[in-house]
């Protein structure tokens, strides 16, 4: 007789992550793989991180913390706002994570219920309907296009069928580099919190942007903020990310905290003190995503990439790939087989219609955006 099988382990992969299982799988086997799959950066931790890190490995017994997070990083995170956009955040307010992943578990869970509703734009970061599906919270996808820059909107809320409990929006988002202005933010968070509609911003490619500061809705009292220190701050594997939460959530999302993670890892959270005042690296970082989103916008239309989302911020490009294929799946498997070149097909972000797109992450060496560059010009001829 079969044993019984949980229905929250049926959800539908993160198919980038299963790209980056072959990928690295033929890397071993010998084949030269140009890693353009994964949104993480090529460079490790900012070097003041890992001398902290050493030091602490040596010198500290490393336990428990409290569940919202060592005192000292939610003080930092709150300077952190204040410094870079000019808003005071109780650090009473700030929760430390385990990754931004572990934020949107904790935000979610604290917010709705089984069977509530949560808008979110298609494309759109997978691990959001994955985990409300999960949780039995439904999500309900907006259809956004270039008319939306890709973005949700009050148009397409208004569109949506049914109730809406909450929202999701990220900017810049994952995977088409989109961004929304101060004024389409405050829009979109006056529209919910006017029909109680509880939003979630994820703000977590906050530093990497390319045509000016992203805004944040850190200052409206309502909007759960999620960051993390595995984009800007170059520290994916760490596994640490913080929300500024309202004040109605702080004590519920520290009971789930405590009974389900304990508290984030605390090797990366006394680190992580050192990562604010390594701007010089972190900046270097972001001028080479800069120099290798230019290069790719350039060199990709050789290729038969000519069509893509507005990259404004994180770095990704979302390409339509209309005219080469309607199966992008597959079209992936191939260009990884045939090129060595990984990217994430389009249906992982949008199952409607990705289809007919593919994301390149751009997050790696210039050399490698290069030598990707070519090697799909060759393919392509």
């Amino acid at each position: 007789m079969s044993l019984k099988l949980g229905r929250r382990g049926l959800i539908p992969p993160f198919i980038v992550m299963d790209v980056m299982r072959e990928a690295n799988r033929l890397d071993a086997s010998g084949a030269h793989i140009l890693h353009l799959e994964v949104g993480q950066p090529s460079t490790g931790a900012p070097s003041k991180v890992i001398e902290a890190a050493e030091r602490l490995l040596r010198g500290s017994p490393l336990g428990y913390t409290d569940a919202l997070g060592i005192a000292p990083l939610r003080a930092r995170i709150a300077e952190h706002y204040a410094r870079t956009y000019r808003l005071s955040v109780d650090p009473g307010r700030v929760a430390v994570t385990v990754g931004a992943s572990g934020a949107f578990l904790l935000a979610f869970l604290a917010s709705f219920d089984t069977g509530d509703r949560v808008a979110l734009a298609a494309p759109g970061y997978p691990a959001y309907r994955h985990i409300l599906t999960a949780l039995g919270i439904e999500p309900i996808e907006l259809p956004a296009g270039p008319e939306d820059r890709f973005q949700p909107s009050i148009r397409l809320l208004e569109r949506a069928p049914g109730r809406i409990d909450g929202l999701i929006v990220a900017s810049p988002s994952n995977p088409t580099g989109t961004m929304l202005g101060p004024a389409e933010l405050a829009e979109l968070e006056g529209y919910c919190r006017e029909r109680g509609i509880r939003l979630v911003s994820d703000e977590i490619y906050h530093g990497i942007t390319y045509a000016g500061p992203a805004a944040t809705l850190a200052g409206a009292e309502d909007t759960i903020v999620i960051n993390s220190f595995s984009k800007y701050f170059s520290m994916t594997g760490w596994r640490l990310g913080w929300m500024i939460l309202p004040a109605d959530l702080v004590r519920p999302v520290e009971c789930l905290a405590q009974n389900l993670t304990i508290s984030a890892p605390s090797l990366a959270q006394r680190a992580a003190l050192e990562a604010f005042d390594c701007g010089a690296e972190l900046e270097a970082n972001v001028q080479r995503y800069a120099l290798n989103r230019a290069l790719l916008l350039d060199r990709l239309p050789e290729a038969g990439f000519t069509e893509f989302a507005p990259a404004d911020g994180a770095f990704y490009l979302y390409a339509d790939v209309g005219a080469l294929t309607n199966d992008s799946l597959e079209f992936c498997r191939r260009m990884l087989r045939e090129t060595g070149v990984a990217a994430a097909p389009g249906i992982d972000f949008d199952a409607g219609r990705g289809h007919r797109f593919v994301r390149f992450s751009f997050a790696g060496a210039t050399e490698d955006m290069a030598l990707a560059a070519e090697r799909l010009r060759a393919w392509r001829r």
